[in-house]
């Protein structure tokens, strides 16, 4: 649930999300036109220092090119930082989550498996505990609802959002990660309806994904979009915020917060 007994709120959590394509952190617009952002071990040491809450790792091109998991550099990362550590992109089964888990990784998010076996869901939860499964909804706006994407945002599944994510929360899941599609690197914020839809639906932590271009973004996604947390690529990358700035003005306008 998003309260604690006694009613203590949650902190809210800030987390930067490295797209990685062949080894490298990349950055698009809409999941497309990819462009280079650095070396994922150094981001993550960076990151690490300035006081994020959690990293998220997505191998964005490994399930549409059947490629294997980046093991490689999860282990490097994980040596190296001491925050929670989340990865995504070409995980097919329970081994896969495994070896994940095992090479340092905290959690697992997974998409494209879990739309094409939803029991992946339910197995890995009641395996490895919920709170190492965060299923991720690539979700793009059709009139007045969402759909679900899968393979990187490539393939059209026909489900409807809202619905996946409320069986995904009953089969288990310990987190759901929600990417707006239409927004991804617009910087025009977050998709503050499809979050509210979803949450009104589940039981579960959400991390808001796709569109933060200011301060304002995050607050209103995790205040009015009610999420338990904010993931964002670009303004951090690029240095337009720090975390620092960030938690300082989620501070400022009573948002709980990890303060550095």
């Amino acid at each position: 649930m998003k309260i604690n007994k006694g009613n203590i709120l949650l902190t809210k959590r800030i987390i930067p999300c490295l797209d990685i394509d062949k080894g490298r952190v990349v950055k698009g617009t809409s999941f497309l036109s990819l462009k280079d952002a650095g070396d994922p071990r150094e981001l993550s040491n960076f990151y690490n220092n300035q006081g994020a809450d959690e990293l998220v790792f997505l191998d964005i091109t490994a399930s549409s090119e059947d490629r294997d998991i980046i093991l490689d550099v999860v282990k490097k990362v994980s040596s190296e930082v001491f925050i929670p550590l989340t990865v995504g992109g070409g995980i097919r089964n329970l081994d896969d989550i495994r070896k994940l888990l095992n090479s340092g990784a905290d959690k697992v998010s997974i998409n494209t498996s879990a739309i094409e076996n939803p029991n992946i869901i339910r197995e890995s939860s009641e395996e490895f505990g919920s709170q190492c499964i965060v299923v991720a909804i690539d979700a793009k706006r059709n009139n007045n609802s969402w759909g679900v994407f899968t393979h990187g945002g490539r393939i059209s599944t026909g489900i409807d959002a809202i619905k996946w994510a409320e069986k995904v929360n009953l089969l288990g899941a310990g987190e759901l990660l929600i990417t707006s599609m239409d927004e991804d690197g617009q910087q025009k914020g977050y998709d503050i309806d499809l979050l509210k839809n979803i949450q009104k639906k589940v039981t579960i932590p959400i991390i808001a994904s796709g569109g933060a271009g200011n301060l304002k973004h995050m607050l209103e996604a995790l205040t009015i979009g009610k999420s338990d947390a904010v993931l964002a690529a670009s303004i951090f990358h690029y240095g337009k915020y720090t975390i620092k700035e960030v938690k300082d003005y989620l501070n400022s306008h009573h948002v709980p917060i990890r303060l550095i």
